[in-house]
């Protein structure tokens, strides 16, 4: 190989490796900035293909999507001195890539560390301004949106990160003072239960004595009305009596011994004592009755 064509692929090396080196392409999920010497020269470089200076640029990328900070377990205390276990978690994502850089070196590490201590410390001041029963249950909701809002402030400005949302997973208060919740609740609740029954037991008197009542006033005017129709029956009974008795005198003391016999001889073990002759027996003994 000649001396000529030997330089000819040195050449052609070189300028495959200065062309390699000053091309860099940024994707859609990421952000980048351009550096110089270790200065920022370009804090924000568009997704694409791009040129850059070889051995004298350097291009830094990191995650632009949203991420997520699981922090550790922390223990908070509330206004009245109440220690609660807190586990949470936030999600976050890279608004000032620039600000990102200088405050973390590009290093996601270190910013997780950064934000998880700022989170610690806000969930620590909302806590500590709240009962434990705010918290818990009543304005958790609350606390949330203030940690965020306060958060995305520190954090913007010093981190260059904004905070999408911040959770809390588990709120639990440690074993030593569970006990004595647990019990209080109890007796609160137990307490609740003795009124509860109490009013239900006076509610259930007042519905008895006034079904008694009712019960009294039904069985009064039942017994009025009763009263009215066997009056009504009775006056009826008599009146067809009387008619018969008027068509067919014989006929209707006829029924009427009839009817006596059937009541006197349907018990069982009732002993009569009368004369065979008696009146009571005039038409067994003589199917004419009296006129015989």
């Amino acid at each position: 190989m000649s001396t000529k064509a030997l330089f000819s692929i040195i050449l052609a090396g070189v300028i495959i490796l200065v062309a390699s080196k000053s091309v860099y392409i940024v994707k859609e999920t990421e952000r980048a900035v351009k550096l110089q010497f270790g200065e920022i020269v370009e804090p924000d470089i568009k997704p694409g293909l791009s040129f850059k200076i070889p051995f004298v640029n350097t291009i830094r990328k990191f995650d632009g999507r949203v991420l997520t900070l699981d922090s550790r377990p922390q223990a908070f205390l509330t206004i009245e001195k109440k220690r609660l276990i807190v586990d949470a978690f936030l999600k976050w994502k890279i608004n000032s890539v620039e600000t990102y850089y200088t405050a973390t070196s590009g290093d996601e590490f270190r910013a997780a560390d950064l934000l998880s201590a700022r989170v610690e410390n806000e969930l620590r001041n909302q806590f500590g301004a709240r009962t434990l029963n705010e918290v818990v249950s009543g304005e958790r909701d609350e606390v949330m949106t203030e940690v965020i809002r306060r958060l995305n402030e520190v954090a913007s400005k010093e981190l260059g990160v904004s905070i999408i949302d911040v959770r809390v997973k588990r709120v639990e208060l440690p074993p030593e003072v569970s006990n004595s919740v647990y019990e209080r609740m109890r007796t609160e609740r137990e307490r609740e239960a003795r009124e509860l029954r109490s009013r239900g037991f006076e509610l259930a008197e007042g519905i008895r004595a006034d079904a008694d009542r009712q019960k009294t006033v039904l069985v009064a005017e039942a017994y009025r009305e009763s009263e009215g129709l066997r009056g009504e029956g009775d006056a009826s009974a008599a009146a067809i009596y009387a008619n018969a008795y008027s068509k067919d005198s014989e006929f209707y003391s006829f029924t009427r011994s009839l009817k006596a016999y059937t009541e006197a001889f349907s018990g069982n073990g009732d002993v009569m004592l009368l004369k065979p002759d008696s009146e009571f027996f005039k038409y067994l003994s003589n199917s004419a009755g009296a006129e015989k």
